[in-house]
């Protein structure tokens, strides 16, 4: 923690700190924690999900801070999906403790370059929109995302990371269109909240979404709990509906 920080935030980020998981404070740079202080203030003044955009080299990075939710990395996967955009990188710090926020922060691109102006303002409209509720993701993906909807390559894998000590639930597919929302969707009927996330898409065509998960109380997930969360979900990508 920076000691040029007034006494008083010093405080007020220390107990900001304990609503996350341990590992927290010793992997977070203290600059995005005085950050995701100033946007849970920001989220609680407004009450609604904070978003925006800025270059980041030759990508586009979307930033938004949001109360976490089961849903949550379906419909951020889904508006991706709509707008057929390709995700790099993913940051996530979530919250296990009330009122449960998640700070997130994405590198796209949209066929290979950084995003136009206009579409950086669709984008942030249509994120804010499926998080709030107001319409379903599905009625912006085109029909043509769901005629191979399964992931016949799909493993899915859960332990306890032995660093984050957390759940963790590995879900790993061939790369195609959609693959991380269907991923997302998958998961969402497990009513699971994503505290932080690892996003990795490998040279063979594979792309592994690693999420470090608890339940939507912010509870533990015991191990014999998670084997079948995981298997259920690789039975939800590989079977067809």
């Amino acid at each position: 923690m920076s000691s040029s920080l007034k006494p008083s935030t010093q405080e007020k980020l220390k107990r900001f700190n304990l609503l996350f998981p341990p590992f927290y404070e010793q992997f977070v740079s203290s600059d995005i924690q005085l950050e995701n202080l100033k946007l849970a203030y920001k989220l609680y003044k407004t009450r609604q999900a904070v978003i925006w955009t800025d270059q980041d080299g030759e990508k586009t990075a979307i930033h938004f801070a949001a109360p976490n939710q089961p849903s949550l990395f379906r419909d951020v996967f889904g508006v991706l999906a709509a707008y057929n955009l390709t995700a790099h990188n993913l940051s996530v710090h979530g919250q296990v403790k009330p009122p449960t926020l998640i700070f997130m922060r994405l590198t796209v691109t949209r066929g290979g370059k950084p995003l136009t102006g206009k579409t950086q303002e669709n984008i942030c409209r249509a994120l804010r929109e499926a998080l709030a509720g107001r319409f379903e993701v599905e009625e912006m993906l085109s029909v043509e995302l769901f005629e191979n909807d399964c992931l016949n390559s799909a493993q899915t894998e859960f332990y306890i990371d032995q660093v984050f000590h957390l759940p963790a639930l590995l879900v790993e597919a061939d790369t195609q269109d959609g693959v991380l929302y269907k991923m997302a969707s998958a998961i969402t009927a497990e009513k699971l909240l994503v505290v932080n996330a690892n996003l990795i898409a490998w040279r063979q065509g594979r792309t592994r979404l690693i999420l470090y998960v608890v339940d939507h109380q912010a509870n533990p997930i015991p191990d014999y709990r998670g084997q079948k969360i995981a298997e259920r979900v690789r039975e939800k990508l590989t079977k067809p509906a």
